[in-house]
């Protein structure tokens, strides 16, 4: 087995993500490990890592496994160093802008959600101060 090659208890340590999240994004087709050890466990490269670092990034903002495949699909194609045509080239890059620009949207919604969370704990912080001593 070579060094670049981790099985999948070293890919959950990395990802933060847990075993059954990894098999069943595995089972979705969404990252398929690369090889399989002799042994038969499967085995994950770093490219395989950073595929699950995008799956861990955009589940929390509400992408769909679906919209997650197409996402990679996208950036699978525009890094296949393929010759791309002038037009799927485009295609693929505005469909990565459409993903991005939605992602700025619900970092927007979270940081209004996180000012909010912020001002409920300080007024709660502040009614506990104003309780007389008995």
């Amino acid at each position: 087995m070579s060094s670049e090659h981790m099985q999948i208890g070293e890919v959950a340590a990395r990802t933060e993500l847990s075993l059954r999240t990894i098999r069943h994004y595995e089972e979705t087709g969404l990252v398929i490990p690369s090889a399989r050890s002799q042994g038969g466990f499967r085995l994950y490269t770093e490219a395989d890592v950073a595929r699950l670092m995008v799956i861990r990034r955009m589940k929390p903002l509400g992408f769909t496994l679906d919209q997650m495949r197409d996402l990679l699909e996208a950036t699978d194609r525009l890094d296949s160093g393929e010759e791309l045509a002038a037009a799927e080239r485009e295609a693929l890059l505005e469909c990565v802008r459409g993903y991005e620009q939605n992602a700025a949207e619900q970092v927007e919604k979270l940081r209004t959600q996180l000012a909010r969370a912020e001002e409920f704990a300080a007024t709660l912080r502040e009614r506990l101060t104003r309780v007389p001593a008995l």
